[in-house]
């Protein structure tokens, strides 16, 4: 089969009152940001033609990124893509807290996809030298177990699984007087740990809820530790 478009790869933000938008919700405000943007986007053939889109690793609600990707096509016969241009339409016609930040042809598969990177800052009524004394201990546990929904013999079951080899612990300070922690979780297809089962498992760790736990994906990383493109 002859391709009829050109693959074109957005890396947006995803951040202040859009972080609640549901991934499903996304897709939809994707759609119509490409109509009211008048771009000469490719759709799929069949019954039912709708706008090609591909997400890497949708985000969970209330989770923001400096990272997502999104791959569309733009139909063939309306000529190269003008990236800069497709670029200024789309961040006119889309909501407050969704930007595109650039576009570009993709290097490479989603398949290849093996780590993201985030940041958390956590705020409440405890100090953020006791936040990270906190997850010192929460670290320096034998084991972190969680329950996991997955699917055992084609039927959806709940198993206990333990994360603490999955988290990489990058960075952790006093950030103006709240804790500030960067971690590195495997993703993609393969293998894949949720940034929210870790901080589920932080707060019941400690016993406590914080007022606010801001998370931040900040990068999204190949196999071999490269950024993803």
């Amino acid at each position: 089969m002859v391709k009829d478009y050109y693959d074109i790869r957005a890396v947006f933000k995803k951040t202040g009152r859009a972080i609640y938008i549901s991934h499903l919700d996304l897709m939809r405000v994707m759609q119509r940001t490409f109509k009211r943007a008048k771009l000469p986007v490719w759709f799929t053939k069949g019954y039912n033609p709708h706008v090609y889109l591909m997400f890497s690793l949708p985000l969970s609600l209330g989770v923001s990124s400096d990272c997502e990707l999104m791959d569309f096509g733009v139909d063939m016969s309306a000529g190269e893509p003008d990236y800069e241009d497709i670029k200024v339409r789309l961040n006119k016609a889309l909501p407050e807290g969704l930007e595109i930040v650039t576009l570009y042809e993709p290097k490479t598969k989603h398949t290849e996809i093996g780590a993201c990177e985030y940041t958390l800052e956590f705020y409440g009524d405890r100090s953020a030298d006791d936040v990270l004394s906190l997850f010192n201990s929460f670290m320096a546990q034998d084991e972190i177990l969680i329950e996991k929904r997955c699917k055992v013999n084609m039927k959806k079951t709940v198993v206990t699984i333990d994360i603490k080899p999955d988290i990489n612990v990058l960075e952790s300070r006093d950030s103006d007087g709240h804790a500030y922690i960067s971690l590195r979780l495997p993703a993609g297809i393969k293998h894949s740990l949720n940034i929210v089962s870790v901080s589920t498992a932080f707060e019941t760790f400690c016993g406590f809820e914080f007022d606010k736990i801001c998370i931040n994906r900040t990068k999204i990383l190949t196999e071999s530790g490269d950024i993803f493109s």
